[in-house]
């Protein structure tokens, strides 16, 4: 059982809200958590919508301990300055540790299926836009459909005769690693476990020999991240060497 130290339960960072310039923050470079493009537009969304609800925290120095995400959304927002709090006089080490913590004791939360759907529901009856909720558009129509495999009749079809649900490869990639490990399929077919892993937070490495199916998982995948996959020999994005036939490894060549 892990003991509980309250030596600084009457003074923490949160007793003071400051305002920094966004230039100030600096990010930690050994952050082992990350987050996609499509992560930090919906963090974007939020702070649209709702304001700034979390400041982010930093030490005395301006090197961020918790709030990457949000600091990416921020630019993106074209902010100026953001709310922080300040970990004064934590030494590196706590610092690492809440770093990791901060992220960790989130991830292992659950949720109960029947309050889910009941609570999106309502927000979807009232007309409110779920996509500022952070699920998926599949996962929602999951949820709704008290299917927690996921419901392959309500995905987009991609061609490929055994595609599988996402939710099928989000599932045991979410149990069986962590955000920013390396998932690895041999068999990408049409891209579900690449689209579960970028949905999760990890590093998808896989094959496919069908250069057809490749065609198929990068158009999938650009769809999904609204990013231009990027051939890496040659610099060009994958809609240039599609309208290039001549080129080696193009769609056509």
């Amino acid at each position: 059982m892990t003991s509980i130290n309250s030596g600084r339960a009457e003074t923490s960072p949160a007793d003071r809200i400051e305002h920094w310039p966004i230039e100030r923050l600096i990010p930690y470079v050994k952050n082992p958590r990350f987050h996609s493009e499509a992560d930090v537009y919906k963090i974007a969304a939020s702070i649209g919508q709702w304001g700034w609800t979390n400041p982010v925290l930093v030490d005395e120095n301006g090197t961020l301990i918790a709030g990457h995400g949000r600091v990416n959304a921020a630019a993106k927002l074209k902010l100026t300055s953001i709310p922080v709090i300040v970990a004064r006089g934590w030494s590196e080490d706590e610092k690492r540790a809440y770093r990791l913590a901060d992220n960790e004791l989130a991830a292992r939360a659950g949720w109960d299926p029947e309050l889910l759907r009941s609570e999106l529901g309502d927000l979807k009856f009232s007309g409110f836009d779920l996509a500022l909720t952070g699920f998926e558009p599949d996962r929602l129509a999951e949820i709704a459909n008290n299917n927690p495999f996921g419901n392959q009749q309500r995905e987009q079809s991609w061609g490929h005769a055994t595609q599988k649900p996402v939710e099928c490869m989000r599932r045991p990639i979410v149990n069986n690693s962590r955000p920013g490990e390396l998932i690895y399929d041999p068999f990408l077919g049409s891209g579900t476990s690449l689209i579960a892993a970028e949905m999760t937070g990890r590093i998808c490495c896989g094959l496919e020999i069908s250069p057809a199916y490749v065609d198929v998982i990068l158009r999938r995948w650009q769809a999904f991240t609204g990013r231009s996959a990027i051939h890496q020999a040659s610099g060009q994005s994958f809609d240039e060497r599609c309208q290039d036939p001549d080129a080696p490894g193009s769609a056509d060549g």
